[in-house]
């Protein structure tokens, strides 16, 4: 293992995932703006080429915490370190992993090129082995960014030069953990889990890479730290499939969540030569009418918007802590999952996730990308399965959603139904275990799903535009001219958002509506428009808008700081009152 003692962010960036012999590299690397791009021509890449300016990875040059904190417009950045690789190493592959790079990333390892990456949200890595020589090496990285091309998900960055309404401080560049893995030549290179508690079993399917002579995969599953099943499969061309039989089963489920440690072995001639840890919940989800079911239970979701910005790290949390801990306010509420809105969360916020037994929802940050043509399906499209691909193992994920509120653009332009409709198909061919919203709040085109976005102000009014579905009838669909019901569970995604910073001594704030008068009102407000959503027997959940106030958007429910602005046990009092819709 490791990371060095006062190294960031020194936990393992992938805990699904995890060998012993892997090397954290964040910490301080040589950096360097390129606002001419004109980097390459000037010999940057160069392994001696030395850089202007020092940079603490993972945190992004917009942060506090990378030592710079430059808020403008950055369109490339370079980025360089030396390492030195542990004894033992010998033999096998390196890997170099990258958590994540916003946007397009090139890399060199001793002024030799070993990969280019396009996607700012997506986990990454290359084989390195080839250009590594005996004792120190040089890592360099270049990075470009442009969230005002239309031709990148920017999510929630701003496009302007100011933050304003509900768009925030821009991230480029590194802002994941950067390390190295040793694997051996006949190896992992990735595995799915499929959890069957009807049936008590663990599906496997798993590929490999450098496969010579005969080679086996076992898994070996754990609860408690007792034995609790094992299976062996021989490996085919490039991939096995098993199904482990558990001899305990404990169900993963919403604040109760059991899960199985998991040992993958791959054998060659009896020995181990690869050995990954990981673990998994026994859960399923399906659609039901108009419920939800979690291993059969309906379950009301009472979810609230996260959009995952940190003060001094912007999109990349302090800490581990930090990304723990926003799940535990969250659940101290009485919500008991999250909409993770327009950014794809790394892998350490799932891990809690599965450790707490906290619901989330998967989306891309699709803001900026213009997906009035096929060019925006050729930019979106291999960013977002990679991103399926990877999480596809957390338990705590129960519903993907890549689109968010497909606005026209600000040239008229509309969505291309056909981008959303492939990408919908496509969601669901690579993971046929989770329901699909095509876009949330608008302009659904295909989806398993029916999501409002409604942020009407007044409980009596809100509660009468539902009150046709409680009683059978059809739902309010907001753009009636752009999009229609088709029978399917219906979810208001959005509401809330009440505007409650009462200490604002500048103009600057933004949330939804009017403004409560008092403290009082506010609760009241939220009590309204939350009971009116509890009591509908056809509305399977919410989501509240937002967690935390993010530097101008003031409608959190706890401040940027993460202070709680109200006592948590009145909002809680409110949510965790039984849904209608609940068994």
């Amino acid at each position: 293992m490791s990371a060095d003692i006062g190294t960031p962010r020194p936990e393992h960036p992938r805990p699904q995932f995890v060998r012993e012999r892997w090397l954290n590299l964040n910490g301080e690397w040589q950096f360097e703006f390129d606002f001419s791009r004109s980097g390459k021509e000037r010999g940057l890449q160069a392994s001696d080429a030395t850089l202007k300016q020092k940079i603490v990875v993972p945190f992004c040059p917009e942060s506090k915490l990378s030592g710079i904190g430059h808020t403008d417009f950055i369109p490339a950045v370079w980025y360089k370190r030396s390492f030195t690789l542990p004894g033992g190493w010998e033999g096998g592959e390196v890997l170099l992993h990258f958590g994540a790079v916003d946007y397009e990333a090139e890399v060199w390892i001793n002024d030799v090129p070993v990969g280019k990456h396009r996607g700012g949200y997506g986990s990454f890595s290359f084989p390195i082995g080839r250009a590594l020589v005996p004792g120190e090496n040089v890592v360099t990285v270049y990075a470009e960014d442009d969230v005002r091309s239309g031709l990148q998900p920017r999510g929630k960055q701003s496009g302007t030069y100011h933050s304003r309404g509900c768009d925030y401080t821009r991230t480029t560049g590194i802002w994941q953990t950067v390390w190295l893995e040793h694997v051996p030549e006949t190896h992992l290179v990735s595995f799915c889990l499929v959890p069957d508690p009807e049936n008590a079993r663990l599906h496997i399917t798993a590929k490999v890479a450098g496969l010579s002579g005969d080679v086996a995969l076992r898994c070996s599953a754990e609860l408690d730290g007792k034995p609790a099943g094992s299976e062996t499969a021989r490996v085919g061309s490039s991939s096995a499939s098993l199904s482990i039989p558990l001899t305990e089963t404990r169900l993963w489920q919403p604040g109760a969540p059991a899960l199985y440690d998991l040992k993958l072995e791959l054998l060659k001639d009896g020995q181990t030569v690869d050995r990954a840890d990981s673990y998994f919940g026994l859960r399923s989800v399906r659609l039901d009418g108009m419920k939800f079911r979690i291993n059969g239970k309906s379950v009301f979701q009472r979810l609230v918007l996260d959009q995952g910005f940190y003060p001094d790290g912007i999109y990349t949390a302090p800490n581990d802590e930090a990304l723990k801990r926003d799940i535990e306010l969250s659940m101290e509420l009485g919500f008991n999952g999250a909409r993770l809105h327009e950014k794809i969360f790394e892998p350490r916020f799932l891990y809690w996730a599965d450790k707490l037994g906290y619901l989330v929802w998967g989306e891309h940050a699709n803001w900026g990308l213009d997906i009035s043509t096929g060019e925006g399906l050729i930019r979106f499209l291999p960013e977002w399965l990679e991103n399926v691909e990877r999480d596809f193992n957390h338990p705590s994920l129960i519903g993907w959603c890549p689109f968010n509120e497909t606005w026209d653009s600000s040239r008229g332009t509309r969505q291309n139904d056909e981008v959303l409709r492939i990408v919908y198909e496509a969601t669901k061919a690579v993971d046929p275990t989770r329901p699909v919203i095509d876009t949330s709040g608008n302009y659904h085109v295909a989806t398993d799903i029916f999501d409002v976005h409604d942020y009407d102000q007044n409980p009596e009014s809100f509660r009468a535009r539902h009150q046709p579905l409680a009683e059978g009838g059809e739902p309010w669909v907001s753009f009636p001219e752009r999009q229609s019901y088709g029978g399917q569970p219906y979810f208001v995604s959005e509401y809330g958002g009440i505007w409650w910073n009462p200490g604002q001594t500048d103009s600057n704030g933004w949330g939804y509506g009017d403004r409560p008068q008092s403290e009082a009102e506010f609760l009241a407000r939220y009590a309204g428009l939350t009971n009116a959503l509890l009591d509908n027997p056809n509305i399977f959940g919410f989501c509240y808008t937002q967690l935390y106030d993010i530097e101008q958007e003031v409608n959190g429910l706890y401040t940027y700081d993460r202070t709680p602005k109200f006592d948590p046990a009145a909002i809680r009092a409110v949510n965790v009152r039984k849904a209608a819709i609940e068994d």
